[in-house]
């Protein structure tokens, strides 16, 4: 290939990467998912660090991604990975339910009136087995 070309496909590349980042970061923001763990914690005012933290994991998660870096954690770093990962996609899991309200339609049309929080428990625990099932045998 010529390197014109390839240096136009890297661009485009990068320039893809930008923007499907600054989409998921704006999505974040817009559902209020930082503020609102931030408001439940009583740590408001590490509000800066959270959204830092969070653009540092989408960089630094989409950099591993396309450059297929693989990491020498054994078993003990995929389990403790694959916890955070769990934790991650249970609270997007959680904070998308939240803002459409799911769990109370569910609720409602279930005409479930005790145990709702074994239910939201079991999401949670559901998510996070199934997560480290995924890296368990992923690595």
């Amino acid at each position: 290939m010529i390197w014109w070309k390839e240096l136009l496909l890297g661009v485009t590349g990068f320039c893809s990467g930008l923007a499907v980042a600054g989409g998921l970061f704006a999505l974040i923001i817009a559902l209020g998912v930082v503020a609102d763990f931030a408001g439940r914690t009583h740590t408001a005012r590490y509000i800066f660090w959270y959204e830092d933290a969070v653009a540092a994991g989408g960089i630094l998660g989409n950099l591993l991604s396309v450059y297929s870096v693989s990491l020498p954690l054994g078993s003990l770093g995929a389990g403790i990975f694959g916890i955070f990962s769990g934790i991650f996609v249970g609270a997007w899991s959680m904070a998308l339910t939240e803002i459409i309200n799911i769990i109370p339609i569910f609720a409602r049309r279930l005409d479930l009136r005790r145990g709702l929080e074994f239910l939201v428990l079991c999401m949670a625990l559901g998510r996070t087995a199934g997560s480290l099932l995924f890296y368990y045998f992923r690595f």
